[in-house]
Formats: C-alpha cells, structure tokens, sequence
C-alpha cells in the first residue's frame, strides 16, 4: 500500500523559501509582503507538518538545519516550476500576440535558439516571430530587431543588457579529416593542421596565438564570415574549427579535437532596447529566453 502523502500549502513552502534564502524572518517578510508574525507562523506550520526543524536561531540570523539544507533543493525546484506556471498564465490571460524579432549568430539561430522558440510557442501561442540572423548589434538601434543574442557586452546606453551563461567551446574536426591527417597529440601538433577561420583569418589567429597554439596565416586556408558555412566546411573535411560544445553535439559526425584542452569561454548575452524593455511581450520573450539559455546545456 502507498504511504499518504504529507498536507501540502504552498504558502508555508514559500515563507520557508524566502526565509531560507533571505537570512532572517524580517528580510523575508518584506520580500514577500507580508508581517513577520505571518511569515514566522508559516514557516513554523510547515515544521509541524513536516515533522522537522528546518531552521536554528544564531543571534540575530536563522541557519538552515540539515534538513532545512535538504529540503532546500526540491523548494527550489518547486519555486522555479510555479514561475513557469504563472509565465504561462502571464503569456495567455494577457492574449500576447504582435511580432517579435530576434536577432544571433546563423549558428545560434539554426541549432540553439529553435529548442527555445518551441516553448515560447507553448507559452505565447499567438506571437509571431522572425530571426535576423546576423552579427551586427547595430540591428537594435535602428529598431530592425527588438531582442539580440550576443557574445560580447554591447556598449549602447539606449540598450539593456543581461549576461546570461559562460558557455565553452572546443576544436573539432571531421573524422574523415583526422584519418586523413592524422589526430594531434599536443597542441604543438595543431601547426600541421588546417583550421577553418570565420571571418577574418587573422584576426582569429590573433586570438588563437595567446592560447598556446602554434597557427600562422598559412594555417587558415579556408573560411567564411558565416558561421554556418564554416561548420559545414568542418564537417565536409577541409580542416579544424573552434564551434559552441552545444551545437557541436548535434553533429555526431564531429570529433573534439585534443579532448584535453581546456575549453575556450565565451560569454552570452541577451539585450533589447531601454524603452522596449517595457512591453509585456518582449519581456515575456527576454525573460523566457534568458531562463532557457541560461539553463541550456
């Protein structure tokens, strides 16, 4: 026979939540307006109900017991599920709807941002959404886009910027190309190798130089200001290109190259313009993208 379940308040999980992660019943209190009294009887009813102390008085701060601690994780959870819960009440009760335009990389827009955009569809059924795909953060100013996915910081005072995630990137190659060539064993090896550059060949050998790697111009024989034809000529075996580990993944055909390597660090930023930070659904959409990008593995 099943156990019964333990009674369930939301409230009292909430209060415990908040307190756990303010520090004190006073702090909590004001983050979740209500009266510390209130607030201290919700979180002693959900002691009661759990049968545990979750929380030790220290002079003026409350310290999570271990079960508190436990708890602690599964809350969260739980807090983060009602979050989408109310996103998604948000994106209907308030019929959202109009014309988004998102701007990224090509390789963004064709591999990472899709997966995104299938629960933006879920949430905000009645939005339309165009990509730019493009690199040029400029699209914003001139109002050709209203949110962008970048990796560097923009520097505009009209934009509002969020940093989302460091996401890692490696060398890979086709296998057909390391067969050919031959796997390196150092990084020393790489001078024997092709690399595929995206944009301009010498400024990505400038910046491959300070990571230890021995490439010259003659290294980078091929390549396009397009990541997504750079990809493809990685794959089509012309020689070793640096590529986001999440897309990478989608290409079982593509080997890391040097699987030792540290990998490179870039950051991922999301931003949009000051005065349409303000309209429900571009915040609807900024909001719901910097969660998933952030969570995104």
């Amino acid at each position: 026979m099943d156990s019964p379940l333990l009674p369930f308040d939301w409230n009292h999980v909430r209060a415990f939540l908040a307190t756990a992660e303010e520090g004190s019943l006073s702090a909590a209190a004001r983050r979740l307006g209500l009266t510390q009294p209130t607030l201290g009887r919700q979180v002693a009813a959900l002691e009661q109900e759990l049968g545990l102390m979750l929380f030790e008085r220290v002079g003026r701060s409350l310290l999570l017991t271990r079960a508190g601690t436990e708890l602690l994780d599964h809350v969260r959870a739980m807090g983060e599920a009602a979050d989408r819960v109310a996103l998604v009440a948000s994106g209907q009760s308030q019929s959202i709807e109009g014309l988004i335009r998102i701007t990224a990389s090509d390789v963004f827009s064709a591999f990472v941002l899709p997966q995104a955009l299938k629960r933006l569809r879920v949430q905000a059924p009645r939005l339309q959404i165009d990509i730019v795909a493009a690199n040029d953060i400029r699209d914003l100013m001139r109002r050709e886009a209203d949110i962008a996915i970048r990796n560097r910081r923009p520097e505009q005072p009209d934009l509002v910027a969020r940093l989302v995630k460091e996401a890692t990137a490696h060398f890979y190659a086709s296998r057909d190309y390391l067969d050919r060539m031959g796997r390196p064993q150092s990084p020393a090896d790489l001078a024997n190798h092709d690399f595929i550059h995206y944009g301009d060949a010498e400024n990505m050998r400038d910046y491959l130089t300070p990571l230890g790697l021995p490439v010259t111009q003659d290294n980078f024989r091929i390549g396009s200001g397009s990541g997504l034809v750079g990809w493809e000529l990685a794959r089509q075996g012309f020689g070793i290109v640096p590529m986001d580990e999440t897309v990478a993944r989608m290409s079982p055909d593509m080997e890391r190259v040097l699987p030792d390597l540290g990998p490179i660090l870039f950051p991922v930023w999301l931003a949009t313009h000051r005065e349409l930070h303000t309209s429900r659904r571009i915040r609807l959409v900024f909001d719901l993208l910097a969660d998933f990008l952030s969570k995104s593995r």
